[in-house]
């Protein structure tokens, strides 16, 4: 069985609670710091996870105000 690595377990959860309506457009993600508290992980490994989600449009960065989620049809694709 193969291992995930953290990073990407983290994102594929974050994505998974969007997909679930548990996060929705606009709700802000944890701090970095209070992320890795939660999962028990690095501060790197959160930023790793943030910058994957980002890459993928899941996430918007606003300097200074946070992490939030990004509208899903900008990026989720229907099943």
């Amino acid at each position: 069985m193969p291992i995930t690595a953290d990073y990407i377990r983290i994102a594929d959860e974050i994505v998974a609670d969007i997909r679930a309506k548990r996060l929705k457009p606009g709700d802000k993600l944890p701090s970095i710091a209070q992320l890795a508290a939660t999962h028990k992980v690095s501060p790197s490994t959160v930023k790793q996870t943030y910058v994957r989600l980002e890459a993928l449009r899941v996430i918007w960065r606003h300097q200074g105000k946070g992490i939030f989620v990004n509208d899903p049809k900008l990026w989720m694709r229907e099943p």
